[in-house]
């Protein structure tokens, strides 16, 4: 089993590391009976299981604040052991966080029972082709015409693309300029005028998917918040997730550091434990290192949002950074500990080194935060 000292840390109460511990015994007993051949069809079934488990239920607040500690937990916990499993998780928080945060009763009577159950798989619809990172850019239009909206456009890159039944998506309504001019919508998967246009594969298969609206008519009521607000809510639920994306590369860079130390105690060189090569050593401590400052500021984060700070931008930014940027170190040290083995496909820690590549770029790449962390030091002056 993994490092769990990190429990014990004050970041945490006695009902993060009960779930903890109830999750682990879940995902040890269940996720590796999972058929990952095909994507998609693994991908509900997960969800599914997630919902009947009870585990999705975090991904949805009926009332109050979502507790990003537990969902970093989770993700981490899940990450450990199956990406997927972490990305199914992931995406019903990340689908139905503006209406967590900012929906109506009704909105949320509505959705969220489906989705914490596992029975409806959501979607979060930000990207478009010509604006990845510069969202207030984004072009995609929603007209009101009446007591509907109109939406014309397209959305890429999208997590759940092809699979989700509901999509909150974020068009131009043009109230102002820039960031000011957009809105949040609540879009079934059934809409017409909406149609996957392209499937999209990357190096860690995930259900993936270019949407294209073309006068596809939503009731007024599907707006989330408030004309205009639609950038806000995407940048407050963002800085809810971005945090939980640092909790999975963490979940990643441990199963890793878990893999290297089973490969260095039980190979042997010239007679000797692989351990015992110094240099060996070297790499371990410094994978160690990393995944424990990568958890500071993962649950710093987490806990300081959970406390009621306003927003964590800075912290959230600095966590995704660290975390991200060396969980990969932490892999690639693992991949070059296993030698032939490391690179073998379908070794565990092959898989890894495809998992941890794209959370450096979802959610604010990494040049992004680091342009964060930055006016966030200097507006601190």
């Amino acid at each position: 089993m993994a490092d769990q000292s990190f429990l014990t840390w004050p970041f945490f109460e006695d009902r993060h590391r009960n779930l903890a511990a109830e999750l682990e015994a879940w995902s040890a007993a269940n996720l590796g009976d999972v058929d990952h051949s095909d994507t998609d069809a693994a991908c509900r079934q997960l969800v599914t299981m997630l919902g009947e488990a009870g585990f999705a239920a975090h991904t949805g607040a009926l009332e109050g604040a979502l507790d990003v500690r537990t969902l970093c937990l989770i993700r981490e916990t899940l990450a450990r052991h199956d990406g997927l499993a972490d990305f199914a998780f992931a995406m019903q928080g990340l689908g139905t966080g503006a209406i967590s945060l900012f929906g109506t009763p009704e909105q949320k009577q509505e959705w969220l029972p489906q989705t914490r159950s596992g029975a409806v798989i959501s979607a979060f619809a930000l990207t478009e082709p010509g604006s990845g990172s510069d969202v207030a850019n984004n072009t995609m239009t929603a007209t009101h015409d009446g007591e509907h909206y109109v939406l014309n456009g397209r959305k890429t890159w999208i997590s759940n693309g092809g699979i989700a039944d509901v999509y909150t998506l974020f068009a131009r309504t043009g109230e102002a300029p820039g960031a000011k001019g957009m809105s949040a919508f609540i879009v079934p998967a059934d809409t017409p005028g909406l149609a996957i246009a392209e499937r999209l594969d990357t190096i860690a298969p995930h259900p993936l998917a270019t949407l294209a609206f073309q006068d596809a008519r939503v009731p007024a009521s599907a707006m989330i918040g408030t004309p205009g607000s639609g950038f806000k809510i995407a940048m407050s639920v963002l800085d809810v997730f971005r945090s939980t994306v640092a909790a999975a590369a963490l979940g990643f860079a441990r199963r890793a550091l878990d893999e290297a130390l089973a490969r260095v105690s039980m190979r042997h060189v010239q007679g000797a434990p692989l351990f015992d090569l110094q240099m060996v050593q070297g790499h371990i401590a410094d994978m160690a290192l990393d995944v424990d400052a990568s958890a500071l500021l993962v649950y710093r984060a987490a806990w300081a949002k959970d406390c009621g700070a306003h927003r964590v931008t800075r912290e959230a930014a600095m966590a995704k950074l660290f975390a991200t940027d060396h969980a990969q170190n932490v892999i690639d040290k693992a991949v070059q500990l296993h030698g032939g083995d490391g690179v073998k496909s379908g070794e565990t820690v092959e898989k890894l080194y495809r998992e941890i590549r794209a959370l450096r770029i979802y959610e604010g790449a990494s040049d992004v935060q680091r342009v964060v962390i930055a006016r966030q030091a200097l507006n601190a002056l």
